[in-house]
């Protein structure tokens, strides 16, 4: 008897030893990191099955903790000479109450403070969701990474892709390999990605592919703010429309102002073989309104199949003319349209619905005709040309000058060119001799876009050098009348007078060649004006 109450003791206080064993954690050790402690479970059993694996099962509702970290599970079996532990079921790591992680299973190494979770993971900072099947979170960098497929929610953006690393101090999301991102009203394909959940900010750093509605943004450089519609792309971006394409060194985008600018070497492109192109180092655009203002040497590329119109200036404008004309009314010049310009009845032709304005320094050229003048508007309503301030034009061998001109185009082909105040007309023979028409008005009419023959009225003068069939100079007439009609011939070499037509009121004398100073023969206010004319597309930039 007091054998067995000896050995019942003994027993009894192994099995006391033992239970308060268990439920007493291992001291810290440097060599296994921070204890992991146990909080709470309702059911406990403990296993020593070596002299390295000494096990803590914890069931229903278990709930450990290590440092600020706290682990949840449905059973966690917990190591405690190696510091790590197992999950299953429904786990939850909530860490610091600033990042949350769920899963299914969990192993965790607490001496690395590493967690490898499986089974529809989700790890939520407060801003985004991060759903992925398998997830290796690391607490003490606050970096989770996954390999195998995972996807971010951000309010309504949404981010998958291939692999993903998640940086929990700065909020960022590095995606890799078939990068997908979805957002109201556009989306994003790539390789590469970050993004980061705080700001909403995507910033792209690959090869991207953006998709707005009917627009395409090729980029490998910039950012996109998803919370300010704001995009910035450097490395010169494309963007491709139904109707254009714009391309420049830099981009920048507000998407809820509809405002964008254009930095660098941009080029503005529509699509319509008889639309226009626009060229400059900087360009602004207002997408609602579908204005364009361009500076820093732009160039406008009214286009055709042949005879493309090139024009340069300091300052070129465009925009719609249904937005113009709410605001100021645009002057008619077409005789056979009075009052207002009416507006296109097909509202899907925008080349109609649209004008340009050209200010100082403005040079125009196309084959059949160039000028000069200080600033320009052109209305594609009526297809005209109105230069101001001291506009210069010349046809062939044609130079002519006066306050303000009309230039009406048909087919964009010079179709007449009317000349009001201080009109004249000069068209050079030789360096010494020229023919001259001066009145209040001259009116210019084109064949085919090449000149066919001039009308000046109101106090006409001319000087004219009459030629016989071999064009041997016969003499120079110096006349005035109500009415100067001069008609011409195309040559190869160019258009040459072939007659001229003085009608009412007229006065004149006729001066053989030799008896004669021509150079006080000329016109008041005569000024030839050659180095002043572009020679080509080429020279259209020359001042």
């Amino acid at each position: 008897m007091i054998f067995l109450k000896r050995l019942l003791i003994a027993m009894l206080g192994l099995l006391a030893s033992t239970i308060v064993y268990a439920q007493a954690p291992i001291k810290d050790t440097s060599r296994h990191g921070k204890m992991i402690t146990i909080i709470s479970a309702d059911r406990e059993n403990f296993q020593q099955i070596d002299s390295l694996t000494q096990v803590l099962s914890l069931a229903g509702k278990a709930k450990v903790q290590q440092e600020k970290t706290i682990f949840e599970a449905d059973s966690i079996a917990l190591n405690q000479l190696t510091n790590i532990l197992e999950a299953f079921g429904n786990v939850h790591i909530n860490d610091n109450d600033s990042i949350h992680t769920y899963s299914q299973y969990l192993k965790y190494v607490g001496k690395e403070k590493k967690a490898y979770l499986n089974k529809k993971v989700k790890l939520t900072d407060g801003k985004g969701v991060l759903t992925t099947e398998e997830l290796v979170y690391d607490e003490q960098t606050k970096i989770g990474i996954y390999y195998k497929g995972g996807k971010v929610v951000n309010g309504k953006t949404v981010l998958t892709s291939t692999e993903g690393y998640y940086y929990g101090e700065t909020k960022d999301v590095y995606f890799k390999q078939n990068v997908f991102l979805k957002d109201s009203g556009f989306t994003v394909k790539t390789d590469t990605l970050l993004y980061n959940t705080k700001t909403g900010i995507t910033t792209i750093v690959a090869p991207s592919t953006i998709v707005s509605g009917k627009q395409t943004i090729k980029t490998k450089d910039g950012y996109y703010d998803t919370k300010s519609k704001k995009a910035f792309f450097n490395q010169r971006p494309i963007i491709d429309d139904s109707a254009y394409t714009f391309i420049a060194d830099k981009i920048a985008v507000d998407d809820k102002t509809g405002l964008s600018e254009y930095d660098g070497n941009a080029v503005y492109r529509t699509k319509d073989s008889t639309g226009y192109d626009l060229i400059a180092g900087n360009i602004k655009a207002n997408r609602k309104t579908n204005a364009l203002l361009a500076t820093q040497k732009p160039l406008l590329l009214i286009k055709q199949p042949q005879d493309t119109t090139y024009i340069t200036a300091d300052t070129l404008f465009t925009s719609k003319l249904s937005e113009l004309v709410k605001s100021r009314t645009v002057p008619v010049v077409r005789d056979s349209v009075k009052g207002k310009i009416p507006m296109t009845k097909n509202p899907k032709d925008s080349s109609a619905d649209r004008y340009f304005e050209a200010y100082f320094n403005v040079r125009i050229f196309n084959d059949s005709l160039q000028a000069v003048c200080d600033s320009m508007f052109y209305s594609g309503e009526d297809s005209v040309f109105r230069l101001f301030k001291n506009p210069i034009a010349w046809a062939q061998k044609n130079q002519i000058t006066g306050d303000t001109m009309y230039l009406f185009v048909q087919n964009k082909k010079p179709e007449r060119l009317y000349v009001f105040e201080n009109a004249m007309s000069i068209q050079k023979l030789t360096d010494k001799y020229f023919n001259q028409i001066k009145g209040t008005t001259i009116n210019g009419f084109f064949l085919d876009g090449k000149i066919d023959h001039l009308r000046a009225k109101g106090n006409a003068e001319t000087v004219y050098y009459g030629v016989d069939e071999s064009n041997k100079y016969l003499g120079v007439n110096k006349a005035s009348c109500d009415v100067i009609d001069m008609y011409f011939e195309q040559k190869k070499y160019g258009a040459s007078p072939q007659k001229i037509v003085l009608r009412n009121n007229l006065e004149g004398t006729a001066y053989p060649m030799r008896q004669i100073n021509h150079e006080e023969l000329r016109l008041r206010k005569f000024k030839w004006l050659e180095n002043l004319r572009p020679k080509s597309k080429f020279d259209i930039f020359s001042n």
